[in-house]
């Protein structure tokens, strides 16, 4: 290797997904100089090519072409399009995904962000050596980020061939909408792809192990979804393990569960939980290791066991949120770079892109409940929202755990039609210790789902007034 080939950084960023792409310009906008190595021949990582982008992307295409948010008002029957092909969801996704592409692309030039395309691996802790289509070329910084993201799980035991047997990344490569689908795994994306398909008139059997799906979601929630899954056709087979997936000779699969229960199905999605895509970078080498889903331990400030060497996003592990990666890695550079940085807020919003969406920020009622916190639920309903009756959808609910003593909002848990959206109202107000009455004397546009929260802080005061105590007289709602 000669001196021609090794390069020089004050940062280095292994990865372009949302959160190497955020360390990579925080760097830059620090002024130093800064690459990034992604191994794909395209920028965005699993977000933008594989997972979150397209995903959403999916979704909404779902629900614009089959019409299934108006049909509150025009009938269970009604259709955008009678028959959405494969080729109908592609191309739009095809299209946000050649945008996003773009737009992290423009952003990297923008700030001279080099950009390095080959597979990484540690040789010594300071330097990489990086495998391109022009042969290999070694890459040294004082400060590493590992931002490689993760991949679908794929339990041994199970054999895929990305046709019948599949993971959330072969839902591209399907030739057509299958009439019958099995999902294994009742986690997030099981979740989604279950009711996106459900959407479509699919017939789906949703397998999972747990009693009870998302347990880190607020059960009311949880109880909801699982209500509008069940009408939409979806088949929920919970505490159920799979004991074998075989081919039919006719093309199709059959799930046999250890209960001796068998599901045929055209298509199998494993959706088994991700791993951690750290196999090929040689941590050892660096003095790092990762656990046997992949994933790196770090400390508050993203540090691995190498101070100057950080990990962010989904290889480190929960939450693995878009979301909260970008602000990891953002977080991580300025604490690499010496930049002055107050720690992420541990108000974080969660999104669950299923039909319809769920959205949450702050405590649970079960974690209230142990906690000894006093609440009381202030609850809306879309259908009390003349804006659901308007656009045709009475399918939601927005709830707050209010604090019994403090009047603060301990939890904002919406259901429905653009909750991921309407969560944030729910986290400013927490975040700003702003309380109840904020939102009691607060004047929303109406009509609009965000007038929800005045509903439900009115209910929420009309409880404490119930409790006796004069200081909270009857609100009207």
């Amino acid at each position: 290797m000669n001196d021609a080939s090794r390069h020089e950084f004050d940062l280095l960023v292994i990865g372009s997904g949302p959160a190497g792409q955020k360390a990579a310009i925080q760097g830059a906008k620090l002024n130093r100089r800064v690459a990034v190595i992604e191994r794909a021949p395209v920028l965005g990582g699993v977000s933008a090519n594989t997972g979150t982008i397209p995903s959403k992307t999916l979704r909404a295409a779902i629900v614009d072409l089959t019409g299934l948010a108006q049909r509150a008002v025009y009938g269970d029957a009604y259709r955008v399009k009678a028959g959405v092909a494969i080729s109908d969801l592609a191309w739009r996704m095809r299209h946000v995904i050649e945008h996003e592409r773009t737009v992290v692309s423009d952003q990297l030039r923008r700030n001279r962000v080099t950009v390095v395309e080959g597979e990484a691996r540690f040789v010594s802790s300071h330097e990489l050596e990086v495998a391109g289509r022009d042969g290999t070329a070694r890459y040294r910084a004082d400060k590493i980020v590992i931002a490689v993201g993760t991949r679908p799980a794929r339990p041994p035991q199970v054999e895929f061939d990305d046709r019948t047997v599949i993971d959330s990344d072969g839902l591209g490569g399907l030739s057509h909408i299958p009439s019958t689908l099995t999902v294994v795994g009742g986690g997030v994306i099981g979740l989604e792809y279950a009711s996106m398909a459900a959407a479509l008139g699919v017939r789906v059997s949703l397998i999972d192990q747990r009693q009870r799906l998302l347990e880190f979601v607020d059960a009311e929630l949880i109880d909801a979804l699982q209500y509008h899954l069940r009408g939409l056709g979806v088949s929920l087979l919970l505490g159920e393990t799979v004991a074998a997936v075989d081919r039919r000779p006719d093309g199709g699969v059959i799930t046999t569960l250890q209960s001796g229960k068998r599901v045929p199905s055209e298509v199998v999605l494993y959706a088994a939980g991700r791993q951690g895509a750290t196999d090929r970078l040689d941590l050892a080498t660096a003095g790092l290791e990762a656990d046997s889903r992949g994933r790196i331990a770090v400390d508050d400030e993203y540090r691995t066991a190498q101070p100057h060497i950080y990990a962010v996003g989904d290889v480190i592990g929960f939450p693995a949120l878009a979301a909260t990666s970008m602000e990891q890695g953002r977080l991580a550079a300025c604490s690499a770079l010496g930049a002055p940085a107050a720690a992420m807020s541990d108000l974080l919003p969660y999104g669950i892109y299923t039909i319809p969406e769920i959205s949450y920020v702050g405590r649970t009622e079960r974690q209230l409940t142990e906690a000894a916190v006093p609440y009381v639920v202030g609850i809306a309903r879309y259908r009390e929202l003349i804006r659901g009756e308007i656009a045709g959808d009475n399918t939601g609910l927005l709830k707050l755990l209010v604090n019994a003593e403090t009047l603060a909002v301990e939890g904002t848990h919406v259901f429905g039609t653009g909750a991921t959206e309407l969560v944030h109202i729910g986290q400013a107000v927490m975040a700003g210790g702003l309380g109840l009455h904020y939102l009691v004397d607060a004047v929303f546009n109406y009509p609009t789902f965000a007038d929800a929260y005045k509903i439900a802080a009115l209910d929420a005061m009309n409880k404490l007034g119930q409790l006796g105590d004069e200081s909270f007289p009857r609100a009207a709602a």
